[in-house]
């Protein structure tokens, strides 16, 4: 019998007054989450909700994101976390498909998330409440509420979070984790950043991402470690952070490590705390990885996971074998396969369909049988990503199979030519796509978001700028791989993890 939220009880009983979670001056000691926690388990009863029962979280990283969370799995019930910025019918859908009956909301997405409410319980003939999370008042009903001692326990194979995916194939699709899933990925999470107690983790990462919830909030909750929240990333608020709360782990995504290299601050601001920082989410850059430690003098270690595998596959760790660009080696417990078309294992150092067995990955997709049998056909999760192991084991993920371009009958990776367009002064990020070409069938256009001090002065000077890129590119890649055109922006659109989102790029 387990349940996540035993991690907090035992931290509570061990180290009540370290602190927990801390936005600014706001700071909630273990004790404190562990007592607000069990006032949400004897909330939740009063709205007749139980074991089994979904409840949606849609809230930024605020302190009451955690104790929520930890409270509705201390009664048993499933965690649907979503993401703020969702739209009526956007929150709609995803209570109608989770069959969640209560939503706690943010003040900020309150009005979202009542019309989400109301379509989805016209839909099912299900009313759906919703609790407001609205500051002063939310905290005084939670004050004068009665704790609900104990935890239930599961089996570790019981759900605890049921976490949509980015629909970048169709409509999101619900992630069934169970609690064995979390426990395990959030063990391997802290022995691989060696988080203790004491320490700080940056939490500028979404908890309603699995990124943040595994590897930061539950890591945290394990082992006693403090998270200082940042519920909406800015780079230079982030290195503040860093500075006055003395991060010792920071976890982020490319876009977050590009951006703080590019802030002003970051040369006089103290990085001295930090001692490890983790990437994951999106391919990054070498040219990234090497500036970062040089500029933080920190291990700057690349991971690789989805919402699907709790998330940690694979991971690169200190003191063993790392080579830039790679994702390292799988973790305890968890095997990794390239496979053809067919589900074949290819050979080492070919390309092949990365696919993943172990305790990481997920029970299927909510109440879609018919997705689950087409990702994990055979007991393999089917990630959808190309990778290929090298002579000494390591995995280099080669790009997303729906990504890849197909210009004139070569395949065409768009990371590895983002490799080298990173590599060029002025280029702040980068984003290949192939657009249709009534020759080539494909043809390869480089989406750049320059560097503040290059932007070009005048339209001419903008397009010698794109000629000298494409020149670039064409110097150090197959004459089929350079990008024929390149689109200069201001910036390229980012999820809320800040993960370049190409499908949203519009040329």
């Amino acid at each position: 019998m387990t349940n996540l939220a035993n991690n907090l009880v035992a931290t509570a009983t061990r180290s009540p007054s370290a602190v927990a979670i801390k936005l600014d001056d706001v700071e909630v000691t273990f004790g404190a989450l562990e007592v607000l926690s069990q006032k949400i388990a004897t909330i939740l009863a009063e709205q007749g909700v139980g074991r089994g029962d979904r409840v949606a979280l849609i809230m930024p990283n605020i302190p009451q994101m955690a104790f929520v969370y930890y409270g509705v799995l201390r009664a048993g019930a499933v965690v649907v976390p979503l993401n703020p910025l969702l739209k009526g019918r956007e929150v709609a859908y995803h209570l109608t498909d989770s069959g969640a009956r209560l939503v706690f909301a943010w003040e900020g997405v309150l009005a979202e998330a009542q019309a989400g409410a109301e379509d989805s319980g016209t839909a099912t003939g299900e009313p759906v409440s919703v609790i407001a999370v609205d500051g002063s008042a939310f905290m005084q009903r939670v004050a004068g509420t009665e704790p609900t001692p104990g935890v239930v326990e599961l089996d570790g194979g019981d759900t605890a979070v049921v976490l949509y995916t980015s629909g970048t194939t169709g409509r999101p699709k619900g992630a069934t984790l169970s609690h064995t899933n979390l426990s395990r990925n959030t063990e391997i999470s802290r022995d691989l950043m060696g988080t203790a107690e004491g320490e700080v983790l940056f939490g500028g990462l979404p908890f309603f991402h699995i990124f943040g919830q595994t590897c930061a909030l539950n890591a945290a909750v394990l082992t006693g470690a403090t998270v200082t929240l940042l519920p909406r990333f800015e780079p230079g608020k982030a290195l503040e952070i860093i500075a006055r709360d003395r991060v010792t782990i920071f976890e982020g995504v490319p876009t977050m490590y590009i951006a703080m290299l590019r802030h002003p601050s970051v040369t006089d601001t103290d990085l001295s705390s930090v001692r490890v920082a983790v990437s994951g989410g999106s391919a990054l850059p070498v040219e990234v990885l090497h500036e970062f430690e040089r500029v933080f003098g920190a291990d700057l270690l690349e991971g690789y996971g989805l919402s699907e595998t709790s998330p940690i596959v694979s991971f690169n760790r200190v003191g063993h074998l790392r080579k830039p660009g790679s994702i390292g080696t799988p973790v305890d417990g968890v095997e990794v396969r390239m496979l053809d078309p067919e589900g074949n294992e290819v050979a080492q150092g070919e390309v092949g369909e990365l696919a993943v067995r172990g305790h990481c990955v997920m029970k299927g997709y909510w109440r879609n049988p018919d997705a689950t049998a087409t990702a994990i056909p055979d007991g393999w999760f089917r990630t959808g990503d190309l990778a290929r192991f090298d002579e000494d084991g390591l995995i280099f993920i080669v790009d997303r199979k729906k990504d890849v371009i197909l210009r004139g009958g070569y395949n065409v990776y768009p990371r590895e030519v983002e490799e080298v367009l990173y590599e060029h002064p002025a280029v702040a990020e980068a984003a290949v796509i192939g657009v249709p070409d009534d020759l080539h069938g494909e043809e390869i256009v480089a989406v750049i978001g320059l560097k503040a001090e290059h932007a070009p002065a005048d339209d001419a000077a903008r397009e010698a700028l794109g000629t000298e890129i494409v020149d670039f590119a064409k110097e150090r890649v197959a004459a089929y791989k350079y990008p024929r055109r390149v689109v200069l922006v201001d910036a390229l659109p980012k999820g809320p993890t800040g993960k370049i989102l190409k499908r949203e790029i519009k040329v």
